[in-house]
């Protein structure tokens, strides 16, 4: 038995989106809604939304979202568009279309930066926020591995190799991790070729664009001001203990602008934590359940 259906609509430019509803029974909590990595989907959370949805003490509605141009949705012709504040409105109309004025929220990596946006265009909509591997500032030596992936081959022969590549690439931050672990998120990551046969990754490979784009001698923006716009939340931030990409600095920085933020650290992981390891969906479920009023 599906747990979850697909859900489809139209961006506000008309592009055809795509995202997963799990649990819509479930309406005696907050729902929560997730948002992915840069060149990730919404297969990111599906063990996550299994466990929130059926298993959790309090099950709850669950909506993940392919953004533009990843997953099942269309890709966008124009690369630019693939930008944060039309992801973000992306993200609104998703939620519009699923019939959810007010959830509880879980950001990984650009996800959280869309939530960050999203505090400033819509504080409303949000009940709670979770910020995965992620923060107002990025570290130049995770942007530069994130092009890199960005700009290698997309594309491997079967199932094994696939595997074998994320493995290669990850065993270092993620040590522990056993190889049917590699080959559940080489599931997520890519799909079956339907040009020519063999697996590639499942985003549109012009999203590399967008990091070409980014001046890595020159000091890199920041978030902090759309940060402040997270301070009447709950929340918490999961960091991987090997991550690139969110720097202790930051991480200190961030508490003391929101004192009430909650910190998990996460050994043996890098950017990011997997959400739908048991132990990690527990303790999202607990934050939850804690914040459904506030």
């Amino acid at each position: 038995m599906e747990h979850w259906r697909e859900l489809a609509y139209s961006a506000s430019d008309g592009l055809k989106l795509a995202g997963r509803c799990y649990g819509w029974e479930n309406r005696d909590a907050v729902p929560v809604v997730c948002l992915s990595g840069l060149s990730r989907n919404s297969r990111d959370f599906h063990e996550l939304a299994m466990y929130l949805s059926v298993e959790a003490q309090t099950p709850r509605r669950v909506l993940t979202l392919d953004y533009r141009g990843r997953g099942r949705s269309q890709y966008d012709p124009n690369w630019q568009n693939y930008n944060l504040g039309i992801e973000a409105d992306d993200a609104i109309q998703g939620l519009v279309a699923a019939g959810l004025q007010h959830a509880h929220f879980i950001g990984t990596s650009r996800g959280g930066l869309i939530c960050m946006l999203l505090a400033a265009m819509r504080p409303g909509i949000m009940q709670s926020v979770i910020l995965n591997d992620i923060g107002p500032e990025i570290a130049g030596a995770g942007l530069v591995r994130i092009k890199k992936t960005l700009e290698a081959d997309h594309t491997a022969r079967d199932w094994a190799e696939a595997t074998e590549r994320l493995k290669l690439a990850g065993e270092r931050d993620f040590p522990k991790r056993s190889l049917s672990d590699w080959e559940r998120h080489a599931r997520m990551i890519y799909r079956e070729n339907d040009k020519k046969p063999g697996l590639v990754r499942d985003f549109d490979p012009k999203l590399n664009k967008t990091m070409a784009e980014i001046d890595l001698d020159s000091p890199l923006p920041t978030m902090w001001a759309q940060f402040a716009g997270l301070a009447k939340h709950p929340l918490m931030l999961i960091r991987g203990k090997n991550t690139d990409l969110l720097e202790e600095s930051t991480v200190q920085k961030m508490a003391e602008m929101h004192p009430g933020m909650e910190r998990m650290e996460i050994a043996d992981a890098g950017h990011v934590p997997d959400l739908g390891e048991r132990p990690l969906a527990e303790r999202v479920a607990t934050f939850f359940e804690a914040n459904d009023t506030h």
